[in-house]
């Protein structure tokens, strides 16, 4: 907001330093928004420049010289273009906006921007964003949830904020997991065809049913190595036994990404990496960075030898068993360079994953780094905790204790729908579906990403679904209550004008949340915090409520009701944006 005036003055600041034989500071000007107190203003401090001039020899009182500078400074400014007045505080140069201009402006940019309202310009910076990864051959849960909810919604923030993003899937295909579902399926369910519905929840009775079997068959664990064995030599029944059921599971896959509104631009499987892996682990042990210690035990990675680490850090990375077959390391070393090859002016290459995988990523990155893989530098590890039902269960595909997403999609919607059919019940069947769809999965993906990643996420209907407070039919209900109050207006928004009586403080508070939004989206990105959205969604549907009930629009007189339409719809539009960053629905009714 207003970033021609900052950069107008930035640019008279700069020459002003310049005269002085000053610098500016490292990162630039650094601007902070001032509390209202009548008037709306931005605030820089001079004390890291006269701190800058202390410690190259000048000496001086860091604090005396700040205000010097910022005094000289306002001088100098003068009363800059769209600001009411300026003054130096304390070391801080303070510059107040005209009021009445500032609230018009702030409104105006939000209506006239629409949909692109706190999108940032285009950074000239490329991120691919990995999530998901799924297994095939396993059903979905809501234990995958968070990971689809939190890389989705990261990305749409990173794109918004002006990254060029690439979405990213890593898809878990093959391993011994894969093939025991294999052995499984040909030795109970030969010939089987898939059912037309619910095929990864089938496809997960079916992994269960091969753990439970397995622990009953003696012969099991050795037949699973010779299949393992098997499609590595391109067993023509094996591979394209594998390949078939693996598309059951893509299908299923494919199928929930559509509901959740989910999409990738990049798929990767693990099997791709199956051999290149194994010729990777061969170059490590040439050059004497891996260990091989077949047939007796792996061939590993001893980081902390390596790097002359006196305490345990990194430990040893097994990148291949003892048995020659691969494991996630195997694949996970030529992946990650992979990605830098299929784009090599990549900026970040950014996995979201389970933050019991931290150590691995840790190794893997150390590993490739050793192997002077220079862009692994550009590679980072988010990790996230996992998701409990209430009562602290955690979910696992190998026992019990697993929600499957497609009955818990289902039951979040039927939810809905019956708090629709209570707060409106002159719906049309039509319209509650749709307002049931948007709510019910709003309120299963709010809670997985209004938390730090770092923290577990306990999901509970009660909160979920809650309407008043904390989660996302909360902000869906104030973008209702705008759009309600637009729709009795009726016709075309009144003409853009500067407010020509004192704000109601409901007024004031929602204007700079409003203001706010765009630093906001650049906040998250930057700190990859799905949260300061999610909070900033709560904030600025509650200052819209506050405001709903303490300042009428349409009764109000015509110089006070144009003002507030368009305050009203400019809320409106940042409800609908901040929804969206979030993979949420902004509905109409409700």
């Amino acid at each position: 907001m207003f970033d021609t005036e900052r950069l107008a003055i930035e640019t008279e600041l700069t020459a002003f330093l310049l005269e002085l034989g000053l610098a500016v500071p490292a990162g630039g000007f650094k601007w902070s928004q001032l509390p209202y107190a009548g008037e709306w203003g931005i605030a820089t401090s001079f004390f890291q420049i006269a701190a800058d001039e202390a410690r190259a020899g000048k000496g001086g009182n860091v604090a005396q010289r700040a205000q010097e500078l910022a005094r000289a400074a306002a001088a100098r400014l003068g009363t800059p273009t769209g600001f009411a007045r300026i003054e130096a505080v304390k070391g801080y140069l303070n510059l107040y906006y005209i009021t009445a201009a500032y609230g018009q402006r702030v409104v105006d940019t939000a209506i006239e921007d629409g949909a692109a309202f706190g999108r940032g310009p285009a950074r000239g910076q490329r991120i691919m964003v990995e999530f998901s990864q799924p297994n095939t051959h396993k059903a979905l849960h809501v234990g995958h949830l968070r990971n689809m909810m939190l890389g989705a919604a990261l990305a749409n923030i990173l794109e918004f904020a002006g990254w060029d993003v690439i979405r990213a899937n890593y898809i878990g295909d093959f391993g011994k997991d894969v093939l025991k579902w294999v052995w499984n399926y040909r030795k109970h369910h030969a010939g089987e065809a898939r059912p037309a519905e619910q095929v990864t929840h089938w496809m997960g009775d079916l992994y269960a049913e091969a753990t439970a079997n397995l622990e009953n068959d003696p012969d099991g664990n050795k037949e699973i190595e010779a299949l393992f064995h098997r499609w590595e030599a391109g067993d023509e029944e094996i591979v394209n036994l594998w390949r078939e059921t693996r598309q059951w599971s893509l299908d299923g896959f494919n199928e929930v990404y559509s509901q959740l509104g989910i999409h990738f631009d990049r798929i990767y499987f693990e099997s791709d990496f199956e051999q290149s892996g194994k010729e990777y682990v061969a170059e490590l042990i040439h050059r004497g960075l891996a260990q091989d210690e077949r047939p007796a035990g792996p061939v590993i990675v001893k980081l902390d030898e390596l790097l002359g680490n006196e305490k345990e850090e990194y430990r040893v990375l097994v990148i291949l068993r003892s048995d020659n077959t691969a494991l996630y390391a195997t694949w996970d070393l030529v992946l990650a360079q992979q990605k830098f090859k299929d784009y090599p002016d990549l900026d970040v290459s950014l996995y979201v994953v389970d933050v019991r995988q931290s150590q691995h990523f840790k190794q893997v990155f150390k590993t490739l780094e050793l192997a002077g893989i220079a862009e692994i530098k550009k590679a980072a590890h988010l990790p996230y905790e996992i998701v409990n039902l209430p009562g602290n269960i955690t979910m696992s595909s190998r026992d019990g204790t697993v929600v499957l997403l497609e009955f818990f999609i289902n039951e979040a919607v039927n939810r809905a729908r019956q708090v629709s059919l209570e707060s409106n019940p002159e719906l049309d069947e039509q319209t509650r579906a749709e307002v049931a769809w948007a709510v019910g999965l709003g309120a299963i993906k709010f809670p997985l990403i209004a938390r730090d990643n770092t923290k577990i996420a306990t999901f509970d209907w009660e909160s979920a679904l809650d309407f008043n407070g904390q989660g996302a039919p909360y902000i869906q209900y104030a973008h209702v209550r705008a759009n309600s109050i637009l729709r009795k207006a009726g016709g075309d928004l009144p003409a853009s004008a500067m407010p020509t009586y004192t704000l109601d403080p409901k007024e004031v508070a929602l204007i700079e949340l409003l203001a706010a939004f765009p630093q906001v989206v650049q906040r998250a990105a930057s700190e990859y915090r799905t949260l300061l959205i999610t909070t900033h969604a709560l904030e600025l549907a509650g200052a819209f409520n506050d405001f709903y009930n303490a300042c009428p629009a349409l009764t109000a007189e015509p110089p006070v009701r144009a003002f507030r339409l368009r305050l009203i719809a400019a809320a409106k539009q940042t409800l609908a944006n901040s929804l969206a960053l979030l993979g949420i629905q902004a509905p109409a009714v409700m």
